[in-house]
């Protein structure tokens, strides 16, 4: 089996509450995601999706998955979709960098192993390891009491999990975790997320001012070293995302115990192949994992479902439902939420069918 062709899809994910804000100002009304179709010389298909949160969150904006996928995806034609690590080490090979390019191939290339297997690809990744993938919600940053109003309508839903984006003023962020901590039932769970937005002396005032409540502190400062700075100074539970991008970073920080919790985001890291190397080292560390992307809708959330299934409950810090945030729906077959909870489709591969007539014409067809 080899690949044959390769279609690049654009397509837009206007957001239900109308903006996503984070840390520094950054903010999202539509999201701007790419797909990509892998064809064989079999007639088997598989898709993946990347889709960046803006061009200010990590190094990796919208048009620069396409680009990079012109210059990738001739370099990938004639190979064998099954054989992943191999093209996984060609793709690094050809494109140095730019691993998120590289993630929407990946996917897309499980995606038919699972098909040319007759399986689902949470089987391939190593099995059922629980019932259902529990999920966490993000809590857009907006005033505190507004942040609150807000998780008596998500609990409602289902939802346990609430991540609140801080990382903006450091009086501002503690009366918001004040005020979201206060709602909090047995059974929740609180994350601050400042995405990189402290400073490290107004990430020690937070930390101090918070210290007697019970919540997560995640990815505080820019870099890895402030982080472990932070770190060093609390005894809540701490989590890393934006900085651990790979192995070396990942084992880095088990070395320094930099962290309790990572945030495993599949494009973030180059895909599933990539992806799955480290949630194997994270279980065999004892580091629990919300395992999630940076953004996306359909494709996406059923590739975090079928890596989420697959890892053992008490790693599986929480997931996310991509999907269940935009107005957009263009693949059937993707998970859905059922009480704060989704589970990925039994079918083969990613068991998701993308509607074709949504996503229009292709943007680029190789070759």
């Amino acid at each position: 089996m080899k690949i044959a062709a390769i279609r690049v899809y654009q397509i837009d994910l206007p957001l239900k509450e109308g903006r996503y804000s984070w840390s520094n100002g950054n903010f999202v009304e539509v999201f701007d995601s790419t797909v990509v179709e892998v064809e064989t010389d079999s007639g088997l298909k598989g898709y993946g999706e990347c889709c960046p949160l803006g061009s200010a969150y990590l190094p990796a904006y919208a048009l620069g998955v396409r680009s990079g996928l012109r210059e990738l995806a001739p370099q990938v034609i004639g190979m064998d979709p099954r054989d992943l690590r191999v093209l996984n080490r060609h793709m690094d090979a050809v494109l140095r960098g730019h691993p998120y390019v590289k993630s929407a191939i990946d996917v897309a290339c499980w995606d038919i192993l699972g098909q040319a297997a007759g399986m689902p690809v949470y089987k391939l990744l190593g099995g059922a390891a629980q019932a259902d993938v529990r999920l966490y919600r993000a809590i857009s940053q907006e005033a505190p009491e507004e942040m609150a109003r807000k998780i008596a309508g998500y609990r409602a839903e289902g939802y346990t999990k609430f991540q609140l984006k801080v990382g903006g003023n450091a009086d501002d962020d503690i009366e918001r975790i004040h005020a979201c901590a206060g709602l909090m039932q047995p059974g929740d769970i609180l994350v601050a997320d400042a995405n990189t937005g402290w400073t490290m002396h107004e990430a020690a005032r937070v930390v101090q001012a918070v210290r007697d409540i019970d919540v997560y502190i995640e990815q505080p400062c820019p870099t890895y070293r402030e982080c472990l700075v932070t770190r060093r100074r609390t005894a809540l539970p701490f989590v890393l995302d934006e900085v651990i991008g790979d192995v070396d970073t990942l084992m880095q920080g088990i070395a320094d115990g930099a962290m309790d919790v990572i945030n495993l985001k599949i494009s973030k890291v180059g895909g599933l192949t990539k992806a799955l190397l480290m949630r194997d080292i994270c279980t065999t560390a004892g580091i629990p994992m919300t395992i999630e992307d940076t953004w996306g809708g359909d494709i996406v959330t059923a590739s975090i479902a079928h890596l989420a299934l697959s890892t053992p409950e008490e790693f599986a810090f929480s997931a996310t439902d991509f999907n269940s945030y935009g107005t957009v729906e263009f693949a059937s077959g993707a998970p859905r939420r059922v009480d704060g909870r989704m589970r990925p489709a039994e079918a083969p591969g990613l068991g998701i069918e993308p509607m074709m007539d949504v996503l229009g014409k292709p943007l680029l067809t190789v070759p």
